[in-house]
């Protein structure tokens, strides 16, 4: 007998209900048609909704597939969070480790307590690979397309795409630079992605006087996001570019810091992001958060 559907509105990153990043998650989603999953996704509107299915093979514990609301994507890491929150307090889970199978591999994930013992979840992704750094016209249009001048990032540091399982476009501001203010030219965005293979752009600073913190934005209108929240993707390999070009300080065998996102869309949230460190670079790198449930109910009609 097929257990039933439900559906979760689950803001991720935040304890506070309408902060954070919102995400749908469906438990029990096995035997949905990709037609079905794609509607459900487009219907909600969330940046990503997150389809749990029980394991096909004994080296995960559990499935997970991604939509946006125009297409499927390998890993997302709001909606991961958001996933294992609702299961996790669906199933009335204490600590434990699970290994989930998705587009982009397999990924170790944490069940843990924050300081208020509600659960936190630990996402470990992959190992960061860098690209080369995006230089001359292309970097000036990169650049221009997010509506800044080319004095806003620093002349000494890369635009890079950088993955821990999906990729983002690491674009650094000085931290004079309006970060709520910007307004980017998402066509024109939109057509670079198609030239540089990467669909998300992460403008990201570090706020004068303040240490251990990055405030940041994340724009994806090639897959139907304008912007996103809060991106567990994006502030993952942001650790792993701070350590590879020395702008953080650590103790040589991890750096931590607190990725601040989702200001400009009064949808504030924190990514709790850890680098391990192995001879000065970066070799592993890991997000947390906690979350709040929003509301569920049983799905009905979803084939």
């Amino acid at each position: 007998m097929t257990k039933q559907r439900t559906l979760f509105h689950v803001d991720a990153f935040t304890r506070t209900p309408f902060r954070g990043n919102p995400a749908g998650v469906v438990l029990n989603a096995d035997g949905m048609s990709d037609e079905a999953m794609q509607d459900l996704a487009r219907e909600l509107k969330h940046s990503e909704t997150a389809f749990v299915w029980r394991a096909d093979a004994d080296d995960h514990d559990l499935r997970i597939r991604y939509f946006t609301p125009t297409t499927e994507v390998p890993l997302c890491g709001h909606a991961t969070i958001a996933a294992h929150f609702a299961r996790a307090t669906a199933l009335q889970l204490g600590e434990a480790t699970l290994r989930q199978k998705t587009g982009a591999g397999i990924q170790t994930v944490g069940i843990s307590r924050n300081a208020t013992g509600g659960h936190r979840i630990v996402m470990h992704q992959g190992a960061p690979v860098f690209e080369a750094p995006l230089e001359g016209a292309l970097r000036e249009r990169i650049v221009a397309a997010l509506g800044l001048a080319p004095g806003d990032v620093p002349a000494s540091l890369p635009v890079q795409v950088v993955s821990t399982g999906h990729s983002k476009v690491m674009v650094p501001l000085t931290p004079r630079v309006d970060l709520d203010a910007l307004r980017p030219d998402m066509r024109a965005l939109s057509l670079l992605s198609r030239e540089i293979g990467c669909n998300g752009y992460f403008v990201f600073q570090q706020p004068a006087g303040e240490e251990a913190v990055t405030d940041g934005r994340m724009f994806a209108p090639a897959i139907g996001i304008m912007e996103d929240p809060v991106t567990g993707n994006a502030n993952g390999p942001l650790g792993a570019y701070l350590v590879r070009h020395k702008l953080m300080a650590h103790d040589g065998r991890a750096l931590r810091f607190q990725g601040r996102q989702g200001r400009a869309l009064r949808r504030d949230g924190i990514v709790h992001v850890e680098v391990m460190i192995a001879n000065g670079e970066p070799v592993a790198v890991s997000i947390a958060g906690d979350a709040c449930i929003l509301f569920s109910a049983s799905l009905d009609g979803a084939a």
